[in-house]
């Protein structure tokens, strides 16, 4: 899947994950995608979460081998 930039968040813990994706989604435009990879178990509902409450689209979220892999599309 294309992306437009790329946020590292692993090793972070709730909330950095989320506080990190929005300031980038904020330096973005409309319709560009970021992909976010944590390591925090609870990003995934965090995303979910988060995704809902800012109109942004979470288009996948996967797991492999304890990385955790979102894509957003901003709205």
């Amino acid at each position: 899947m294309n992306f437009d930039k790329e946020l590292d968040a692993r090793g972070l813990n709730c909330p950095l994950p989320i506080l990190r994706s929005k300031k980038t989604l904020n330096e973005m435009t409309s319709g560009q995608v970021l992909k976010i990879i944590a390591t925090d178990p609870g990003s995934v509902k965090d995303f979910a979460a988060f995704a809902k409450q800012t109109g942004n689209e979470l288009m996948s979220s996967a797991e492999a081998a304890g990385e955790y892999t979102f894509m957003i599309k901003k709205k």
